[in-house]
């Protein structure tokens, strides 16, 4: 006898048996709808807080496999994309699903290239935070504001507005990114280049002072590409969530987009790779490595950047952004953090106490080095995690927007206040 797509739930407050199939490695939530306890039942409903085991989209952009260490954009394996691409063309292939042949990128490049401008009224309006504002404050405001600039973008349902939008969030970001940078510092805006790269022409608005032309360096240029890669999409992770979320109510993209970078603002999302380097300089020398590893042990520190809520094996990210680290460094200074950090990470993937608990490097261990070289300041770390995310959450959005089954996020929730009661006089309270 064949084995049946299906699984069998006997309800033992009635007796009564149900079978509910199973797709894909799932049941659908609707299904349990149908098991009561009596007439007045609601139903049964699945309780799952942070949804850490629910499933909320089909979705064909990113695989991940945690217990195998497995990151795939439409089915290519991140190693193999972060070596043979370059940034735009990963760009593309999340987009529209297939990496582009030479004329269809050099064709998204050109619309992503010819949309890094932004209106002077939003300088004016970057203009106004003060001088010592969050840069990740400023991002995501300026991106919310622009959807007053673009009142097209309200017509998601409309394949061309939806494009000019993508190219228009995609080629932005860097730009209000880099004027944010550049109001921290008190200095004055550089405009775009459009002789230059992607990232290139980020770099020279970060960093044109008085030259001419900015000629970035390579490796540096090379190595911010791969990062770009690196953060490109995560599947459904905390801000993705929010995009698709927010984005369900039928909003602009650049409003969706401004929550899920609120959401990456957040500590335990975008800013992990600040706890490292503050991790870091606690320890203060390799000496006193043995030492910190005997506090988190005994549960006294904590050991930053190792393990992931999806990974239980090594990051694949993390063995590529570790290469990219040592020829940043190359050609900047040597950061004097990076020792402790090759030290602390040998004796932690030694240590059977890591090992078993499957604690291992994740992206952020060596993603906040990188960034400290390049002369960021902590504050930037998540603004440079957001701009190349902005793919993967416009990606996740396209889809949402496709998809016949999704409606407005609406979750369920145990009510388990007061029962019905009446309103007592003041004078009796």
């Amino acid at each position: 006898m064949g084995t049946r797509e299906s699984l069998t739930v006997v309800d033992n407050r009635t007796g009564k048996s149900y079978e509910i199939p199973i797709a894909d490695g799932a049941i659908r939530a609707m299904d349990l709808r149908q098991i009561k306890s009596g007439a007045e039942d609601f139903g049964l409903l699945a309780y799952d807080p942070a949804f850490t085991n629910t499933a909320s989209t089909r979705s064909t952009i990113t695989f991940i496999d945690g217990d195998k260490g497995l990151l795939w954009y439409r089915g290519y394996p991140i190693e193999q994309l972060a070596e043979k691409t370059s940034f735009l063309e990963v760009a593309y292939l999340l987009l529209r699903g297939e990496l582009p042949t030479a004329r269809a990128l050099e064709e998204f490049t050109w619309e992503i290239t010819h949309h890094t401008w932004v209106h002077e009224n939003v300088k004016k309006f970057m203009d106004g935070f003060h001088h010592d504002a969050h840069p990740m404050g400023m991002l995501i405001s300026t991106v919310a504001a622009l959807s007053t600039f673009y009142p097209d973008a309200k017509a998601a349902q409309d394949a061309g507005q939806r494009d000019l939008q993508i190219y228009r969030l995609v080629a932005k970001m860097p730009t209000i990114a880099a004027f944010a940078y550049r109001h921290i510092l008190g200095q004055a805006y550089a405009y775009p280049d459009n002789d230059l790269s992607y990232v290139g022409n980020f770099l020279n608005m970060l960093f044109k002072t008085t030259e001419l032309k900015y000629k970035p360096e390579p490796a540096i240029e090379r190595a911010l590409d791969v990062l770009f890669i690196l953060h490109a999409d995560h599947e459904q992770n905390c801000s993705a969530n929010a995009m698709r979320s927010v984005g369900s109510s039928g909003v602009d993209p650049y409003s969706a987009v401004a929550a899920a970078a609120a959401a990456l603002y957040g500590p335990l999302h975008g800013g992990a790779n600040e706890a490292v380097l503050r991790m870091l300089r606690s320890i203060a020398t390799p000496s006193r490595i043995p030492e910190f590893i005997r506090q988190v042990k005994g549960g006294e520190a904590k050991l930053m950047g190792f393990g992931h809520r999806v990974y239980k094996n090594y990051d694949p990210r993390a063995k590529i952004i570790k290469k990219m680290a040592d020829e940043v460094f190359a050609v900047t200074r040597p950061s004097p953090l990076g020792g402790i950090a090759r030290e602390l990470e040998k004796i932690a993937l030694e240590d059977e106490y890591f090992v078993s608990r499957k604690l291992y490097p994740n992206v952020d261990f060596y993603s906040g080095l990188i960034y400290e070289a390049l002369g960021f300041p902590v504050e930037m770390f998540p603004v440079l995690f957001a701009i190349p995310r902005t793919v993967g959450w416009l990606a996740q959005w396209q889809e949402m927007v496709g998809d016949p089954e999704q409606k407005i996020a609406r979750p369920r929730q145990l009510y388990t206040g007061y029962a019905r009661r009446d309103v007592v006089p003041m004078d009796r309270r």
